[in-house]
């Protein structure tokens, strides 16, 4: 077997090269292949020469059937088919209904072109393409690069056609016996807690969707201590749930407080929001506070420890030095040996425009936020007035249950406009690589998502109840006063925002995700299953053989093409879409979980499931993505550094500006029970009334404010005075010394809290080196034998020479 396949080998490279194409020397080159795919299977049954091979089409274009020649797309559709075959592809035509099919296979030579630039390249010569026989996934890659840039005589690309319908669209096919493999050992919901075969994903869908799927899993499996931890943060506030002498004060109060609205609320008891105060110190104690340093730390070390996970099986891959730029432009002279570089350029003018658009964008997310302010603004004095009992009694928290809801729409809406604008913008930059594009978009539309999802957040966290001005001196929207937080703190409006929007997000994401695709596959089973009975009457048994050494007839190919036409199609998107979800439930995780300390447990139940559907929907459900090659999750990695950044000052500021931690700290030594010497009461008692001012109806402006009609209690009973949540003098309504003193508390803690945490995180990187010295051993082996094979090589052929 040996000598047959070097004979055929020097035959076909001996081959004049006009006739290169003829019969002979293609089923030779078929053999060779074949030979190279499945020499395991040539001891057992040898090949006949005189039967064609049976490999599996690398792609396969679909278009509506034209039947006037004359019409402009049908020479179109010919023109591109003549393109292809002066490439020297193989097209395979066949017609069904109202649809054409085209069957694309490349020449052995343009693989032969590649491997042999991977190996004179300066960055992409160490990996495991440049011997042996080329896989299905890396022919896949080349075919798909080679289809997007070829163009006709009219200069139209494949993209264009696209959208002048000339064809209707392209995909890869699946491999049968390799895609049930998967579905068996990974794709299926019974392998929640089965580890990942994350090397037979690479081999099937390439490195980029192993690297996922890699990055996915070691997420998922860092969140486990960080949940463990936050459920112990959520048990502690139950723990003193009825005990806690904060809600005893609140539960048990005759304080009466001012109208949370104009002309249509009525003062109110303390006492009627005992439940608030009890929620509230849930997600507001002394716990948050080590909660939020922990995960600070946390996402460091995950991002560290990522890194020496990701070295490990890059470096097993042989792509650790890999450089996409380079293999593109491998792509370019495998695709066309005559073309030219794609220039580098930069322009100021493009530049302004980019930015100015991008300025316009944010201009409108952010506007669309203060939409969501007074929406709340508006709806909780109307609430209060309803007809429904429960939700008078709680006006505040439905409006704002209502705007997480109205911000979750928001923010579907405003992911597609984010998509097309990061697009138009991409295309105004006009890059010169396809790697550059893709990072340029990346950053463009997670940083319009992010302020999308985040900046309602923002607000409730930094600005709800803190401008809203106080009794007399009322900060309006539109003639409408703005919110107040509650005695017990505003950290609850955040944990409510942030849960809604999580829970939202996670459990609809994922049932359109799989329902999409899981619809259009059993829409789709009928066709198969008519071809499949129309098949079971062909004459030519051998075209079923599993073994897949055999050309299958045109029924055969017709009934695979169709089984992968009506899988739910992919595109360049689909995976992005699948990081840009957990990205932003990392953001979640991370950024305010000083509010939501269950956040990490919600993101780690969601993943269990999130990690198979992904697995069914990309096997099972899904055309197959394009296989690429890669050695890292790309600029996600400096996305998700920016938020481990962002997540130190933002919980630094949730617990020192936005809880109650410090407030209650300074009263504990300053002014409670306690710092006085005393011992016979609890050292908290009392801070409710401390953190209250009185307003007095006898003021002229307090008067203005609130209509005699408001100043009446449930019972009939007319009142002169009422509280409300600020420090501030009951006399002339300034700010008190107590106010001056917490507020310079808050930003000590602040800068105390960031330094610290920054230091943590400093110590911890430098503490966990990205690379393993197993992987930096494996690489000086690799360079050592490659040398050594290269002299060997040279000494070889110097000697032939001198012979």
């Amino acid at each position: 077997m040996d000598l047959k396949r070097t004979t055929l080998r020097d035959m076909f490279s001996h081959s004049n090269s006009g006739n290169r194409r003829n019969m002979f020397f293609k089923s030779a080159q078929d053999n060779i292949e074949l030979w190279d795919r499945q020499k395991d299977d040539y001891s057992s049954e040898p090949l006949l020469p005189s039967t064609p091979t049976h490999r599996t089409f690398d792609y396969v274009l679909v278009a509506h059937k034209v039947e006037d020649d004359s019409d402009q797309r049908a020479q179109r559709q010919r023109a591109f088919i003549q393109q292809l075959q002066k490439k020297n592809m193989t097209v395979t035509e066949i017609a069904h209904d109202d649809k054409v099919f085209f069957g694309i296979r490349a020449p052995l030579e343009t693989f032969q072109d590649y491997q042999y630039l991977l190996k004179v390249s300066d960055s992409c010569n160490w990996c495991g393409d440049v011997k042996g026989a080329v896989n299905q996934a890396t022919r896949i890659r080349i075919v798909n690069f080679i289809l997007h840039h070829t163009f006709i005589n009219t200069g139209e690309n494949f993209e264009e056609l696209l959208k002048k319908d000339v064809f209707e669209t392209m995909f890869c096919l699946h491999e049968r016996k390799k895609q049930k493999h998967l579905q068996e050992k990974w794709a299926r919901w019974s392998g929640l807690f089965v580890g990942q075969p994350v090397s037979e994903v690479k081999s099937y869908f390439g490195e980029k969707v192993a690297l996922y799927y890699l990055w996915l899993g070691w997420y998922t499996k860092l969140l486990v201590p960080a949940a463990a931890l936050g459920v112990v943060v959520f048990l502690y506030g139950l723990a003193f749930f009825n005990t806690n002498p904060l809600i005893k004060e609140v539960c048990n109060s005759s304080v009466i407080m001012c109208p949370r609205c104009d002309k249509r609320c009525t003062v109110w008891q303390l006492s009627d929001t005992c439940t608030y105060a009890k929620v509230s110190h849930l997600f507001d104690n002394e716990g948050t506070v080590a909660f939020a340093m922990f995960m600070a730390i946390w996402a460091t070390l995950f991002l560290e420890l990522w890194k020496r996970h990701r070295a490990g099986h890059v470096c097993q891959w042989k792509v650790y030095d890999w450089c996409e730029e380079e293999e593109e432009l491998i792509l370019d002279i495998v695709n066309d040996p005559n073309c030219k570089p794609k220039q580098f350029r930069h322009s100021y003018l493009r530049s302004t425009l980019v930015l100015i658009m991008v300025t316009l964008i944010m201009s409108l997310i952010i506007g669309l936020a203060h939409a969501l302010v007074v929406f709340r603004v508006v709806a909780a004095p109307l609430l209060s007035e309803g007809s429904w009992e429960f939700i008078r009694d709680h006006a505040n928290t439905v409006a704002v249950m209502l705007g997480a809801v109205l911000h979750y729409v928001t923010i579907q809406l405003m992911t597609r406009v984010n998509r097309w604008v990061s697009l138009k913008l991409c295309e105004i930059e006009k890059l010169n690589s396809f790697a550059a594009t893709e990072r340029s978009f990346t950053v463009k539309m997670f940083t319009f998502q992010f302020f999308t999802l985040f900046s309602s957040l923002f607000y409730v966290a930094f600005f709800l109840g803190r401008i809203n001005g106080h009794p007399g001196d009322y900060v309006r929207i539109a003639g409408w006063r703005l919110e107040e937080c509650h005695p017990s703190g505003c950290l609850t409006d955040l944990f409510i925002q942030m849960a809604i929007i999580m829970l939202l997000k996670q459990t609809l994401n994922n049932i359109v995700e799989f329902t999409g695709p899981w619809l259009t596959s059993c829409l789709s089973r009928n066709t198969v299953k008519k071809l499949q009975r129309k098949c079971g009457h062909c004459y030519r048994k051998a075209c079923r053989d599993e073994q897949g050494r055999v050309e299958p007839c045109d029924i055969c190919k017709l009934r695979d093409w169709l089984r992968n036409y009506h899988l739910a199609n992919t595109d360049a998107f689909s995976l992005f879409n699948e990081f840009l979800e957990m990205v932003v439930q990392f953001s979640f995780t991370t950024i305010f979980v000083a509010a939501f300390p269950l956040a990490p447990l919600l993101a780690l139940i969601n993943n269990i499931f999130e990690i198979r559907l992904d697995a069914i929907k990309m096997v099972r459900l899904e055309r197959r993505l394009v296989p690429r090659k890669t050695n890292d999750i790309g600029v996600w990695t400096k996305v998700l550094e920016a938020i481990g950044v962002l997540a130190v000052i933002a919980n630094g500021l949730v617990i020192g500006v936005s809880s109650d931690f410090i407030p209650r700290l300074v009263y504990r030594y300053r002014y409670g029970s306690c710092a006085s010497g005393s011992t016979q009461t609890h050292c908290m008692q009392g801070y409710i009334n401390d953190t209250l001012s009185m307003a007095f109806v006898s003021h002229l402006a307090v008067a203005k404010d609130f209509l005699p009609l408001q100043m009446v209690t449930v019972d009939g009973v007319n009142v002169t005075q009422c509280s409300y949540r600020d420090y501030r003098s009951n006399e002339d309504y300034t700010l008190t010394s107590k106010f001056w003193l917490v507020l310079a508390v808050r930003f000590a803690f602040v800068i105390l809290f960031e330094h610290v945490v920054v230091v943590c995180k400093f110590i911890a990187a430098w503490f966990v080196p990205n690379n393993p010295i197993h992987v930096k051993n494996d690489r000086l082996h690799d360079k050592l034998s490659r040398l050594k094979e290269e002299l060997r090589d040279k000494k070889r052929k110097s000697k032939s020479t001198d012979v």
